[in-house]
C-alpha cells in the first residue's frame, strides 16, 4: 500500500509535471467538454489538475492498494475500475476525457465527450482516485506511447518529427524487413485488434516506419514521413472520422492524400494505440516503483 501523495509525487517526476506547461490540447477539450453539458469542472477537479490539464485529477483516499490503468474515461472503462475498486484505488489514464473516433468500417464519432457529472461523484464518494497524463506521455523517450509501440516492433530511431508542446509526438526509424501484409499481422497481434484501418499501396519490402501514436491523421505529417523515407506510417487513426466539419475535411485530406501516396498508411484504432503503453510499461513501472498492485482495463471494441 502507497500513500497518495508519494505515488503521485514519484508519477509528477516521472512526466516532469512539476516543470510543464498546461496541456495544449486537454485545455482546449476538457472545458469544451464539460461547458457543452453545463458542469462545473473547475470545482470538480483537483486545483493543479484545473491548471495543467496533467496529474491527478481527482482525490481520494490517502492510501492506495491497487492502480488501474487504461487509456480514455469511456463509460465500460470507469464501471469496471468501480466494480474492482475499493476506497483510495487509483484509475491511471492518458485522457482525462472521453473520445468517440469512430470506427474505419463505417461509424463516425462524436469526438471529446465528459465524464458523466454523476460517475465524478460516486467515484469521490467511494473515494476513489484519478490521474491523467497526456502530452508528457506521448513525448516520453522512455516510457511513453511510442516508445512501448517502438519496442514492440524492435525499431531503431533515426528522426523525430511531429512538433508538439516542445518536443515530438512522432518516431521515424528501421525494423527487420518485412511487408505490408505481414506488418498489418503483427499489428493486430500487438494491439489485439481484429482489424487495421488501411489506406494508400502495399509495399513488399518495408525497413523504413514511422510511428505516430493516437491521431496521427494530418496530412502535413504524412507526407513530411514520405518525404523522409517512410514506407509504412504506422498510427492510431488514419482517418478522422469524427462526425463534424472539421472531421469530414481531415478524412477527405487523409483519402486524397492516401490516393497518391507510396506509403502504407496503417490504423491500429487510436485507445490501442495508446493502450500499449499501459500494458507493457506503465503496469511494470508501478509495480516496481511503488508499493501498489496495478492492472489494466482494456476495451471490449478498440474501433468505437
Amino acid at each position: 500500500m502507497e500513500n497518495l501523495n508519494t505515488l503521485t509525487q514519484k508519477l509528477d517526476t516521472l512526466f516532469y509535471l512539476t516543470d510543464s506547461k498546461p496541456d495544449e490540447a486537454m485545455s482546449r477539450y476538457v472545458p469544451t467538454a464539460y461547458e457543452a453539458i453545463g458542469s462545473d469542472w473547475r470545482s470538480a477537479f483537483e486545483p493543479d489538475f484545473v491548471r495543467q490539464f496533467n496529474g491527478l485529477m481527482l482525490r481520494g483516499a490517502d492510501e492506495v492498494q491497487t492502480v488501474f490503468c487504461s487509456v480514455f474515461p469511456t463509460p465500460e472503462v470507469l464501471a469496471a475500475f468501480m466494480d474492482s475498486s475499493q476506497a483510495g484505488d487509483l484509475l491511471f489514464m492518458h485522457h482525462p476525457v472521453d473520445f468517440e473516433c469512430g470506427d474505419p468500417r463505417g461509424k463516425w464519432g462524436r469526438g471529446w465527450l465528459p465524464i458523466a457529472p454523476e460517475t465524478i461523484q460516486v467515484m469521490k464518494d467511494r473515494q476513489l482516485s484519478v490521474y491523467t497524463v497526456h502530452a508528457p506521455m506521448d513525448l516520453h523517450r522512455e516510457i511513453g506511447t511510442n516508445m512501448a509501440i517502438a519496442h514492440a516492433l524492435d525499431f531503431q530511431r533515426e528522426s523525430d518529427f511531429y512538433p508538439y508542446m516542445g518536443g515530438y509526438a512522432g518516431m521515424i526509424g528501421t525494423i527487420p524487413p518485412t511487408n505490408t501484409d505481414a506488418l498489418i499481422e503483427k499489428l493486430k497481434a500487438i494491439f489485439d485488434i481484429p482489424y487495421v484501418d488501411f489506406e494508400g499501396v502495399k509495399v513488399d519490402d518495408i525497413r523504413k516506419v514511422a510511428i505516430v501514436p493516437g491521431g496521427g491523421d494530418k496530412v502535413e505529417h504524412f507526407q513530411y514521413a514520405q518525404d523522409h523515407g517512410a514506407q509504412a506510417y504506422i498510427t492510431g487513426e488514419v482517418h478522422h472520422h469524427i462526425d463534424n466539419e472539421l472531421g469530414h475535411q481531415r478524412y477527405a485530406a487523409a483519402k486524397a492524400f492516401a490516393a497518391t501516396t507510396t506509403m502504407s498508411l496503417i490504423g491500429v484504432s487510436h485507445a490501442a494505440s495508446e493502450f500499449l503503453v499501459m500494458k507493457t510499461q506503465m503496469v511494470d513501472w508501478f509495480e516496481q516503483n511503488c508499493d501498489v498492485k496495478a492492472t489494466t482495463i482494456p476495451y471490449s471494441h478498440w474501433w468505437r
